[in-house]
Order: C-alpha cells, then sequence, then structure tokens
C-alpha cells in the first residue's frame, strides 16, 4: 500500500511532536533522580494515564481485535482480574514503595532478602524487558509496513529509534508526558476504527450487538479447531484445559507480576505524594477495561461488518487460512478514508511507542542503581551515574532493534519457543519471591535461593512437557501460576527448616508498617 499524502503528513507529524516533546522535558535532566523519576514531582492524573498507555501495547491494538473476530470473548476473562489487583497495590504494594527511601522493585527485595536475590531478579526483568520490548518492536513493525509498504527493517529503525531517542534524552519525564499524548491518540484511534464500523453496518451500533449476541458472540465459548465452530467451555477450576475461573486466575497472577515490577514501582515513586501514587491506580484501574473491551469490541463489529460485505482476505482469516492478526490492518487499509489512516496508523504507533519507551527507562534505572552502582562502581559523582543512565538507555534500546530484526529473520517456531522459555522462567517464581517477603516474615536469601532452584526445577519440567518429552500434567498456559506456588511453597517451607537469623523487619513486611504517614 503506498501511504496518501495527508496520511503520511499526519504520521509525520506525529513523529515530529512526539519527538519535540521528549526533546523540550529534557532540559531539566541534572542527577539520576530526576532522569529515572523526574524528580517525583507528577501528578496522579497523569501518571494514571501513563499506565494505561504503557499497559495498551500494539499487542492488545491487534490480537485482541483479532481473538474476537475469530472467537468470542473468552479471553477478555483474564482481564476482570485487574480490578482486584489494583485494590491489592492500593491497600498493600504502594506503602511498601512510598515509605523511605525505596525506589526500585528490586531495591526492596535487597533489602529484604540481601543484595544477591536483587541481583538475581533485577537480571531476570532485564532480560525480559529485553525480549518483550524487542516482540513489541517487531509487531509494530509489521503492522507499520502492511499500512505503508516500507520494508520491515525500516520500520523498525524509524519506531524504535524515534522511542529511543527521546528516551534516552529525556528520561523518565518524557516517558510520562508523550505517554499521556499518546495514550489520547491511541483511544481516539480506536473509537474512529469503531465508529465507521458502525457507519458501514445497516443498522449500526444496535444492529451489529444485535447480530453478534444471535451467533453467540459475545458468549465465553472457544473455538474448536476441529469443528470451525465455538463451543462452551468449563467454568470451574482445571489444570488440564482453559475454564472461565482459571482465565481469571491467569489473569490475576499476569496482572500480579506487572504490578510487581519496575516498571510499575517506578511510577508510584515518581508521583508527588502517597495520595497521587493512589490516584494514579485508580484512573488506572478505571481506565483499562474499557478501553481493552473497546477493542475486543472492535473484533466482534469488524465479524458483522464482513458478514455484510463479504471479503475474501476475511474469509481466509476465519478459515484458518491466515493469521487473526491481520484482519484490523486490512480493514484499515481497504475500508478506512485518506486522513483516517494516518491517525489509525499514529494510534497504532502510539501504542507500541507508549509501552517501549517505559521499558526502556526502566531496564536502563535497574541497570543502573541495582546492578551497575551496586555491584560494579558505588562512589562516582552523580553525573557519572547520569551518563550511565543515558549510556544504558541506549544499549538498551539497541537491543531492542537488533532483537526486532532478528525477530523478522528468524523462523516463527524459534520466537515461539524462545517466548515461552523466558515467561517460564521469568513470570514463573518472581511475583511468588516478592510475595513471601511482603506476607511473612519468615526467609532470607537461603529461603529464597531454595525457591528459585525448584522453580527452576519445575520450569524445565514444564519446558519438557511442552516439548513433548514428558506426560502433559497441566496446561502450558498455567506455567506462570504454579511457578509462583511453587516459589512460595519452597521458600516458605526452606524458611521454616532452617536457623533463622535476626533481621530488623520495618516497613519490609505486612505485618511491620509502621504508623508513620507514606510520603
Amino acid at each position: 500500500m503506498k501511504l496518501h499524502a495527508v496520511d503520511a503528513a499526519i504520521v509525520f507529524a506525529y513523529f515530529a511532536g512526539i519527538l519535540a516533546l521528549g526533546l523540550r522535558v529534557s532540559r531539566r535532566n541534572r542527577d539520576t533522580d530526576r532522569y529515572f523519576l523526574g524528580g517525583r514531582d507528577f501528578p496522579g492524573w497523569a501518571i494514571g494515564i501513563s499506565f494505561i498507555g504503557a499497559m495498551i501495547s500494539s499487542v492488545t491494538f491487534i490480537a485482541l481485535p483479532a481473538d474476537s473476530f475469530k472467537t468470542a470473548w473468552l479471553r477478555f476473562l483474564p482481564n476482570l482480574a485487574f480490578p482486584f489487583v489494583t485494590l491489592l497495590a492500593l491497600l498493600v504494594f504502594i506503602p511498601f514503595f512510598r515509605r523511605g527511601t525505596v525506589t526500585s522493585a528490586y531495591q526492596y527485595l535487597a533489602l529484604r532478602f540481601g543484595p544477591s536475590i536483587s541481583a538475581y531478579g533485577a537480571t531476570l526483568f532485564l532480560v525480559a524487558q529485553i525480549v518483550r520490548t524487542a516482540s513489541i518492536a517487531y509487531l509494530v513493525a509489521v503492522l507499520m509496513s502492511a499500512m505503508t509498504g516500507l520494508a520491515i527493517p525500516w520500520c523498525i529503525l524509524v519506531s524504535g529509534g524515534i522511542t529511543a531517542a527521546y528516551t534516552i534524552k529525556g528520561g523518565f519525564a518524557a516517558v510520562v508526558w508523550t505517554d499521556v499524548i499518546q495514550t489520547v491518540i491511541l483511544v481516539a484511534g480506536a473509537l474512529v476504527i469503531l465508529l465507521l464500523i458502525a457507519r458501514g453496518v445497516p443498522g449500526g451500533l444496535g444492529a451489529i450487538v444485535g447480530e453478534a449476541w444471535a451467533a453467540g458472540k459475545f458468549s465465553l465459548r472457544d473455538l474448536n479447531p476441529a469443528t470451525g465452530l465455538l463451543e462452551p467451555g468449563g467454568a470451574g477450576f482445571s489444570l488440564t484445559e482453559k475454564t472461565a475461573a482459571m482465565l481469571v486466575l491467569v489473569g490475576f497472577m499476569q496482572y500480579l507480576a506487572n504490578t510487581l515490577n519496575q516498571e510499575t514501582v517506578q511510577r508510584w515513586c515518581s508521583a508527588r505524594s502517597a495520595r497521587e501514587a493512589r490516584k494514579s491506580m485508580l484512573i488506572l484501574g478505571a481506565g483499562c477495561l474499557p478501553v481493552w473491551g473497546v477493542f475486543m469490541f472492535i473484533g466482534t463489529a469488524l465479524w458483522v461488518y464482513y458478514r455484510h460485505f463479504p471479503d475474501p482476505v476475511a474469509a481466509e482469516v476465519l478459515a484458518g487460512g491466515q493469521k487473526a492478526e491481520m484482519i484490523l490492518p486490512h480493514f484499515i487499509i481497504t475500508a478506512m478514508p485518506a486522513g483516517l489512516v494516518g491517525l489509525v496508523i499514529a494510534a497504532a504507533l502510539a501504542a507500541a511507542m507508549s509501552t517501549l519507551s517505559g521499558a526502556i527507562n526502566s531496564a536502563s534505572m535497574v541497570l543502573v542503581r541495582d546492578l551497575y552502582k551496586a555491584w560494579l562502581v558505588k562512589d562516582r559523582p552523580e553525573p557519572h551515574y547520569l551518563r550511565a543512565g543515558r549510556l544504558a538507555s541506549f544499549a538498551v534500546s539497541a537491543l531492542m532493534i537488533a532483537g526486532a530484526y532478528l525477530f523478522h529473520v528468524s523462523d516463527a517456531k524459534t520466537l515461539t519457543d524462545l517466548q515461552i522459555i523466558v515467561t517460564a522462567i521469568i513470570g514463573g517464581g518472581v511475583s511468588g519471591m516478592f510475595l513471601l517477603g511482603m506476607l511473612t516474615r519468615r526467609g532470607d536469601a537461603r529461603a529464597v535461593l531454595a525457591g528459585i532452584v525448584a522453580t527452576l526445577l519445575f520450569s524445565f519440567y514444564a519446558l519438557l512437557m511442552q516439548a513433548g518429552l514428558l506426560p502433559r500434567a497441566f496446561d502450558p498456559y498455567y506455567t506462570s501460576i504454579l511457578g509462583n506456588i511453587v516459589m512460595l511453597a519452597a521458600g516458605y517451607a526452606a524458611a521454616r527448616l532452617l536457623p533463622p537469623r535476626p533481621r530488623d523487619l520495618a516497613n519490609l513486611t505486612v505485618w511491620d508498617q509502621s504508623k508513620d504517614p507514606m510520603i
């Protein structure tokens, strides 16, 4: 597709505006506290909108409409757990990171369990961030290429390079304020898509809802690949199949892990007060579900649209001949007028760039404060660590772009296997480590080490099971849930068996919180 001049101008203006905003706020970066936390003076509404932008990645922009177009709303269920995680953050987690001087999730692990456990968690976080950002950068490049005609490597360089430029130069302030703008563009793009679909379908939104409801497209059914039909799934708890209750539990563990990582903690610590930090979570909790719902509804609406206007690509997607992720880009390319295509491309780019910028900055903060400063170079002037922060951001960005290019040239199966390995190892124990520290007074580095060993053994078993070398005892979808249970159980058991070591737990467990007001 050759991009219309109007659309090209809109995309160019988007890139230029975001880059200019990021560079403008960079003038205030004089130390690492300003570079990584923006001076800790952000209002809650800005942090909350930034949270939403970071949560709504290009995966959401493409994957949710694809899933609801081809199936129904079963996979929306994990999102229903998000308000409960938000409530848990308000009541339990924010106090841990708004008292004292903790500014990093892994600084908490250092205080609670020691520097070795902190380094382990920080290293896993860095690996996960690089793989995650590379996959998102690749996905948005594929989308950008399909809608502009540019080669994928050029799209990786343009979108990834501009994101890296304003993030490296502007620091966390650039992340937050560009996130605010990008989230507005993202939501506007989604609403434009939905309104255009509704205008095209005879009867509008009412007809879309009625036809989709009659066909079971709002149900909690799943697609049977053998029959091509939507079939009802189970409702209770099971480790061998995807049921409604288990999907909600998967969502809970997924969002719990996201809440206890550095990107979230960094935003809490950047708020000007504990009250503003809590306000940001209320905005996030209230905003994410409707946005996710809009993207799911876009997929359902597209299913109705292509019933009225049959299309060979849509038919191939439903028949399994093409990937479902192609359906929204196809609609944008073929059914949207000039001008609006540029807005939607900007929205898709915003979905990715808001996620990537936060991931780059948080990863560089962990690299500098939790690894470089804590282990390698401990006593240097502040300008040294500021330069190290910018160099770390550059290094993470370069690895992101290189990883995205490897995704482009590598075999798809290899990429899937890599993501499974990373998810199994990283997602299957870090949350359990935090919960062991926060919810119990027992355990030190020795107990956590026992939990890490048990979790790695479990993850290795899960990978062999996934490869078909061992009998399947559970659905791989539940690896992260079981991995965190293994971590928590093994760590607690080891803590009960090992002789305790006296230590100060003030403000490090839910049982030892001081009465001092949060800052």
